[in-house]
């Protein structure tokens, strides 16, 4: 009887319901009064566009080819992709595959990285979370392609009060396709040949944050690095191009070197974490001072930076917009020569990333880049910048508008780990105003960084 009681009184709600939207629907009678204005219950005005709002249209229009080929191209099908997967519980599956433990604090991921131009790897990439006590965090990378490709990293973190923390890493690396260009701002893309590196390196970072994301670290290391002539597909090695004329052999390639070495960075940032709006400005200064142990006295090096950067939020939803300048040095403390692998470098992950890593190599580089960055996707977002810079000598000596070069680079980065990220980057390089301001190289690289 319940159930029946039930089921009647669903039906005379439902039929209540039906009878309700069709005289709410039915056409008004000739004679019924017209209807009043819906009122503003919210007792605001209409909210007007912010000046950031109106701005966004400029580099809305400006970049409205960018613009489609991200959207269309990239976010969509991703956002797609992502809705797909999360619909066939995909990403659990995964979770549940790769990461284990009672909490899923730990697991193991496969791992792959190619910059078109060099080598790929292919590797692994394991975790462990609050391993032995609380706020300690363990990470491992193995990465190879060959016998001559071979890289890996232990990391172990402890973190203080879920900010500061304290890291020791030990790094190997053994490939054989750097590139070297010889050094100074006028060095040719013809001029293009590879050199083998073996380098071991252990360190300690201490990690404190300060005010909003303003921060210090300190680290102290050791690292050792010896060279030998490389090779890349139909490209000379370092040893063949010198003989050839092309550059004179680098300082530091024939002996190697040991070097000691003690880094300080210090970065007062009036930006606040993530989620809130991205205004703000940073100032930078780091200092990196070695001594080769393996050589006589006179034999060490310095090299410091400064950087300055003005970041505006033109909607409040971190979409940035970003104008930076860094000034980079490296000195010699004695008489021996800065090895050439602690020159100052453009390229890869240092700035101007629309060349290789080491394209530019000299004694001191001037940049300015401008940079938007805007979400696409949870803790993934899009990254669109050009700059202007090359390298030059001593203390910025033989500096001319003349030699500097053009960056340009478009590019896709999660933020979710100071690990390992997946990127993908598009980019390209011109040669120096003087030479034409040519485009002379471009880049492609995606996968997931080794965090080497």
């Amino acid at each position: 009887m319940a159930s029946r009681r039930t089921t009647v009184h669903l039906a005379a709600v439902l039929g209540a319901v039906l009878a309700a939207s069709t005289s709410i629907c039915a056409p008004a009678a000739a004679g019924d009064p017209p209807k009043r204005t819906l009122p503003d219950y919210e007792g605001r005005p209409p909210a007007h566009a912010t000046p950031g709002e109106t701005m966004l249209w400029i580099p809305r229009v400006v970049f409205s080819p960018v613009y489609f080929t991200t959207e269309y191209l990239l976010r969509r099908p991703l956002g797609a992709m992502v809705s797909a997967a999360e619909r066939a519980n995909v990403p659990s599956a995964l979770y549940d595959f790769f990461a284990f433990g009672p909490d899923h604090k730990a697991g193991v991921a496969p791992i792959a990285f190619l910059d078109f131009g060099f080598n790929p790897s292919v590797g692994a990439y394991a975790f462990w979370d609050d391993a032995f006590v609380g706020g300690d965090d363990l990470r491992l990378h193995v990465s190879a392609w060959s016998e001559e490709w071979i890289a890996g990293s232990f990391v172990q973190r402890t973190r203080f009060h879920q900010r500061d923390s304290l890291t020791l890493k030990v790094t190997a690396i053994r490939r054989p396709d750097y590139v070297f260009y010889g050094v100074g701002p006028t060095s040719l893309q013809s001029s293009q040949s590879r050199y083998a590196e073996d380098r071991f390196t252990a360190s300690a970072t201490t990690e404190l944050r300060l005010w909003r994301s303003s921060t210090v670290e300190t680290a102290v290391g050791v690292r050792r690095s010896t060279f030998r002539d490389g090779h890349f597909r139909q490209d000379p090695g370092i040893v063949e191009a010198a003989a050839g004329g092309a550059f004179p052999l680098p300082d530091g390639f024939t002996t190697g070197y040991t070097t000691e070495e003690n880094r300080v960075l210090l970065a007062l940032d009036s930006r606040r974490p993530f989620p809130s709006e991205g205004s703000g400005i940073r100032l930078e200064a780091e200092a990196d001072q070695g001594n080769d142990v393996s050589q006589p006295a006179g034999s060490g090096w310095l090299r410091y930076e400064a950087a300055a950067g003005a970041f505006v939020d033109v909607d409040g939803h971190r979409r940035v917009l970003s104008l930076s300048v860094q000034t980079l040095f490296a000195d010699p403390l004695g008489s021996r020569p800065v090895p050439f692998t602690e020159l100052v470098s453009l390229g890869g992950d240092r700035p101007m990333p629309g060349f290789y890593p080491g394209r530019l190599v000299d004694r001191s580089a001037a940049v300015g880049t401008l940079r938007y960055r805007w979400p696409i996707g949870p803790y993934v977002d899009g990254s669109l910048q050009a700059a202007l810079g090359n390298v030059f000598g001593a203390h910025l000596d033989g500096f001319d508008s003349r030699l500097l070069r053009f960056s340009g680079a478009l590019g896709i980065e999660t933020d979710s780990s100071p690990d390992s990220n997946f990127e993908i980057l598009v980019g390209f390089g011109t040669e120096t105003f003087e030479q034409g301001g040519r485009v002379d190289t471009a880049r492609l690289m995606l996968g997931v960084s080794r965090g080497l």
